[in-house]
């Protein structure tokens, strides 16, 4: 079966009010809500472009989501499309955080918020979980293959989620060693030839 070839976005503004909406659903878990918007419906990308660019845009200093929203915007309409994308991501959720902020500052002290922020959290955990498990399909046409790429989550889980090591050191480490392999890897294949 042929690969289905992605559509795009018809606009500068069809950028803006996308991002906007995605934006406004994201609060806590937006990595499931891109994932399900960007991919599924929209059909801007395919899943294996999705976690290119996501993998791309958590290694870029700012939010993930708004490093991907500018990447895909910057893709279709240069630098006026990444704007336009990144003004979508930004504006509609700011003025709702301020909003939140004066809400919530008058409520803090109440053990009532604090449970209800605490539950939010789990949830956003679980939409996270829930997505890199839809994923992992995507892993099969990964250079890599499925194995490897498997074992690389499971180390960078150990070094971050059991052994608390910094980002930083697991970006450079772990995410290092998986460049020069997947480089290795590619040009094995490149000199084998088709």
């Amino acid at each position: 079966m042929a690969e289905e070839i992605p559509a795009q976005p018809q606009s500068k503004t069809d950028l803006f009010l996308s991002f906007t909406w995605l934006a406004l659903q994201g609060f806590g878990g937006v990595l499931a809500v891109v994932q399900r918007e960007l991919v599924e419906k929209k059909r801007w990308m395919t899943r294996e472009q999705f976690v290119e660019d996501w993998a791309v845009a958590q290694i870029m200093p700012g939010p993930n989501v708004v490093n991907l929203s500018m990447m895909i915007g910057g893709r279709y309409f240069g630098l006026p499309g990444a704007l336009a994308a990144l003004a979508g991501m930004l504006a509609a959720p700011l003025v709702v955080v301020l909003l939140l902020a004066v809400l919530y500052g008058s409520v803090a002290d109440q053990p009532m918020a604090q449970n209800a922020l605490r539950g939010m959290g789990a949830v956003a955990a679980g939409l996270i979980t829930a997505t890199g498990i839809k994923l992992i399909a995507a892993l099969d046409k990964n250079a890599m293959g499925m194995t490897v790429c498997i074992g690389l989550a499971v180390l960078t889980f150990i070094a971050i989620g059991l052994l608390r090591w910094p980002l930083l050191w697991v970006l450079l480490g772990i995410g290092g060693l998986a460049c020069v392999w997947a480089y290795r890897v590619l040009k094995r294949k490149e000199e084998a030839g088709p």
